[in-house]
């Protein structure tokens, strides 16, 4: 089997994507970006996470390399909400203004550079159009587009691979469990991050995360759901 290279924030959405990829393959790298996100605090968890998954007997020998990329130059032009101090709201084009424009494009690219020079032909991300926040650049066109380009651009055959696109916050916790069994759950529901507003303070039974922000109420609604369905 060839190898992977996974876009791994510290995140829920990121985290499962590694275990999927790690189930899947014989050799997986991760990448993370600091662009300046307010919620960087996830940065902090990635390297739990990372420690945390050696210890699975299962991808011991799997893991490999873990790079992360200074992308600050995003955050300097970005009038976001996930990158300056303003409340959270819907701009005027519709989109919330946590949208951080081109972040997924320049994520993307700057992997599938690093798969290109590391010999890894898949490229795995955690983005989604099911439970998300409208982003377009999250879209299954977007990534299947870009796809195209990056393969033409550097005469490849790279693969972007989005194991999330199609099920919703539930069936990410669902898949989760099917991957590392309680185990994996119980590491993602403490130690990951996914709030915009980066609270590592406030416990909830879904996870850290102020519970207000967008991305702490998409979690905590797919957390009831999936607890739901899978009682004791």
């Amino acid at each position: 089997m060839s190898g992977a290279l996974v876009l791994f924030s510290g995140g829920q959405d990121s985290t499962t994507c590694l275990a999927w990829a790690l189930d899947r393959f014989e050799r997986v790298e991760t990448i993370g970006f600091d662009y300046g996100q307010r919620h960087r605090t996830e940065l902090d968890a990635r390297k739990i996470i990372l420690e945390r998954l050696r210890f699975f007997p299962q991808w011991t020998d799997r893991l490999g390399e873990d790079r992360v990329l200074d992308l600050r130059v995003l955050g300097q032009i970005s009038d976001t909400a996930l990158t300056q101090d303003m409340a959270i709201t819907v701009a005027s084009s519709g989109l919330p203004n946590t949208f951080v424009p081109g972040r997924n494009l320049l994520f993307l690219t700057f992997a599938a550079a690093v798969a290109y020079r590391r010999d890894l032909k898949h490229v795995v991300t955690g983005v989604c159009e099911t439970d998300y926040s409208g982003y377009p650049d999250c879209r299954d066109d977007t990534i299947k587009a870009l796809q195209v380009a990056l393969n033409l651009g550097m005469e490849t055959r790279l693969v972007l691979e989005t194991p999330l696109m199609w099920i919703d916050k539930a069936q990410t916790w669902a898949l989760a469990d099917q991957l590392g069994g309680r185990e994996l759950v119980e590491l993602i529901r403490a130690e990951t991050l996914t709030c915009y507003n980066g609270d590592t303070e406030t416990q909830n039974p879904w996870g850290r995360g102020c519970a207000s922000c967008p991305a702490c109420e998409l979690r905590a609604k797919g957390w009831s759901s999936y607890s739901d369905q899978h009682q004791d």
